[in-house]
Formats: C-alpha cells, structure tokens, sequence
C-alpha cells in the first residue's frame, strides 16, 4: 500500500492512496482511496507511515529551555521609556545606563539586595525577561550594579537639574518631606545612631530628604548623617531651589515638625519671593483657644473659617472642623481607654490576690507604666499608687467626650482626613 501522484492533464494531479500485487507475472494496481482534497501535511504523514517511519509531533519535534515573566517587564519598562527617563540618565547609551535602568524596574517589580537582583538578571536564575530585553551579559554581578550606581551618583546633579526643569516652574508648590533607614554593617560615612522611625534604635541609620512637585514626582534627593535633625535639613533645600534650580518665587510646604517656628523665622522668612505652608504645634493652638482667637462658632456655617493673630504677624491661619475625623478619633480613643483599663484592673487584681501578689509603689509603678508606654494615653488618667494597691480614674477633663477632636488648622486642600492643628503659613490664597 502506497500514495500515488498520478497526473491529470491542465488540472491538479490525482492523489491516490493504492495498493499493487502480482498476478501472471503482472503488476496490477488497485486504487483504494482519492486522498486529493487531504492536506499536503496530512498527505505527507499517511506517506511516511506506510513506509514504516516513525512520526514525531510537534510538542516532541521541540524543547522548551525557559520561558520567562514578560508581561510586568514591558509595563514597567514601556511606562519608563514614554518618561524619557533614560535620555535624562545619559544622552547615549552604555552598560552603566542599562544596568541602572535594569535596576530600576527591578526595584519596581521585586524590591531585593544587589546580591538578589544580580542573580535575577542572570540567564539560568532570571526571575523575567528584563536582562534580555535590555541585552545585559550572563556575567553581570552585585559588583558591577555598584559600580552602575557610583556612575549614577557622579550625574546626580545634571539628572536631578533635568527634572526640576521639567517639573518645576516659578510660584508653584514644593513638597519637601524627610525619612530614614537603619543599616546593618558599620561601614557607611554617614550612619550614625539617631531617632529611629523604623523602631531599630539599635541599628545606625541615615536620614534622606525628598522633594517632590505638587503631585509628588520626586525631584531631588538628598542623604544626611543618621543623627541630623529634621529641621536642620531644610536650609539647604533652599539653597538648592534658588542656586542650582534658580528659583525665585517657591512655596514651600512641610510638617509642623520639620518647618518650625525658628526655621522660619532663621532660614524662611529672611529670603524674599519664598512662602511656605506648615502646621501649628497642639500647645499653640490650645494659646489660640484660651486667647479666645479660635473659638467654635467660627464653624456654625462652614467647617473652614480664616483667623488672624498678633503672634503671627503676616501669615494666615486657616482653621478647619472636620467631623468625620473629629468622629473617627473618639471611637478610636473610646477604644483605647477600654483597652487601658482592661489591663490596669488586671494590675488591680495582680496587687489583692491572696497568693503573691503584687506589692510595692515602684512594682506596680512599673506594671502601669508598662501599659501607658504602649497605648500612649496617661494623659486621661489619674493615677494613686500606694504601698499595696492602685485608685484609679479617669480625669474628668480629658474624657474623650469633653475633648477638642476635630477642631483644628490646616491648609483647606488638606483637611479631610489628615492629622489636625495644621495651618496655612506664608500669606497664600
């Protein structure tokens, strides 16, 4: 049994699958099937089979080495590209470029240590696509991402003056806000032993500063030594903003804890053509209140009313009622005592057990301030302790109910559901 070709004239050939033998010394054929209207492939398939050839499919025909993560890759990598991100890095490209932009949307994709990252990049640990797409070589490690990095740190300047050209413009709002980090090792120039926000007092850490546009695109960076003060990271933000971005009309904005009252009076208001928004501290506005400045029924009508003051020559004040946080904060506060006096009875009965109990002012003094420590609400509570047991009541003063939740001043875009006793600084609006 075979598959045939037969010609037909003008018209396509024949084929046949047909079956010959031998009779009287004579071949004779006989036709079993018109396989004309099969596929060439199905055609081909049939003819190997009758000559007895082993067929291969095509999962078997192919052998997959890797398939990696794509789909994120392009995202993050595309979203950077339309940025133009990488002409701000450097105008031509180069294997330092490649290895911070690789770096980059690693960082986006899988945060991880050099170490780690080094080892996705590499073709038999790759975690995606990323290292193909860019054409980074097998050989890359940990040593060559630092390297990249020094490149980086020698342009951060020029990278740093192309963004705030493009995102900056006079008169507009500068967000300025400062964080730190703990290290583990001992060999950074600038760690050192300073507040921690991370609650890793035992570690040395740094403190950076960011300053973003009015929508939060990061503009600048810069790092100080782990123990520097919040405050005294502002003055050379404005020198920045005026000398290397030449600046001359900025609105600065901050928190009440890093714009204070001798940072503006030293490193603001001296400087011409620079306005600023920050917040009050509690203990000034609670001056406002029993001055009779800030009183409730400026928010009778409207939650926002604009007050003036002699301690506050030049600048506005922008007060704000905001209910629902005024709400939120005395459920939450409910919550808190309950919890504190669940736990203060519990020393209460640890000092009138029959069977060890807990004796002695600086003991129980101990316990209770254990307890505070932790829900950071002593202020509501008197405390008596005595030789073998502890009075104890809430101050009828500080109960959630007779507090001042939710009345405060804050810039009017920035009231609902922010920390209250902001305030609008710089004579703005």
């Amino acid at each position: 049994m075979y598959v045939e070709s037969v010609p037909n004239r003008n018209s396509p050939p024949a084929i046949l699958l047909r079956e010959s033998s031998r009779t009287g010394g004579k071949i004779v054929k006989r036709t079993l099937a018109n396989l004309s209207s099969w596929p060439a492939s199905q055609i081909e398939a049939l003819r190997r089979v009758l000559k007895h050839e082993s067929l291969v499919s095509v999962a078997d025909a192919f052998q997959i080495l890797r398939s990696s993560p794509h789909g994120h890759v392009a995202a993050a990598l595309g979203t950077l590209r339309r940025l133009g991100l990488e002409p701000i890095l450097s105008r031509s490209r180069g294997p330092e470029r490649d290895l911070v932009v690789a770096m980059i949307v690693a960082r986006i994709l899988e945060p991880s240590s050099k170490l780690a990252t080094a080892r996705g990049f590499h073709p038999e640990t790759a975690t995606s696509s990323l290292a193909a797409v860019l054409g980074l070589s097998e050989a890359v490690d940990e040593t060559q991402l630092y390297r990249s990095l020094d490149w980086l740190l020698a342009r951060q300047q020029s990278i740093e003056n192309a963004l705030a050209k493009r995102h900056l413009s006079e008169g507009s709002l500068i967000l300025y806000d400062v964080s730190s980090t703990y290290f583990e090792g001992r060999h950074c120039p600038l760690a050192r032993f300073g507040h921690s926000r991370d609650e890793r007092s035992g570690n040395l850490q740094i403190v950076f500063g960011l300053l973003t546009n009015a929508q939060g695109c990061p503009v600048a960076v810069e790092v100080f030594e782990g123990n520097t003060g919040d405050p005294k990271t502002v003055a050379s933000q404005v020198n920045k903003l005026r000398q290397r971005f030449h600046l001359k009309q900025i609105v600065l904005v901050g928190d009440r804890g890093m714009l204070t009252s001798a940072r503006i009076r030293e490193d603001l208001k001296p400087q011409e053509g620079l306005q600023w928004i920050s917040a009050l501290k509690s203990i000034q506005i609670q001056q406002l209140v029993q001055g009779g400045a800030l009183q409730l029924s400026l928010f009778d009508q409207h939650d926002l009313a604009e007050i003036q003051h002699s301690s506050y020559p030049g600048e506005r004040l922008i007060a704000c009622r905001n209910p629902l946080l005024a709400e939120e904060r005395s459920r939450k506060r409910n919550e808190l005592l309950e919890a504190i006096e669940k736990q203060l009875k519990k020393i209460v009965a640890a000092t009138q057990r029959k069977k060890k109990p807990l004796r002695g002012r600086k003991e129980i003094g101990l316990a209770v301030g254990k307890i505070l420590g932790r829900y950071k609400m002593g202020k509501h509570f008197s405390l008596f302790i005595e030789r073998r047991r502890i009075p104890l009541r809430a101050q009828a003063g500080q109960h959630p109910t007779r507090s001042r939740a939710g009345r405060h001043l804050c810039h009017p875009h920035q009231c609902s559901g922010r920390d209250p006793q902001q305030r609008e600084r710089g004579g703005l609006l």
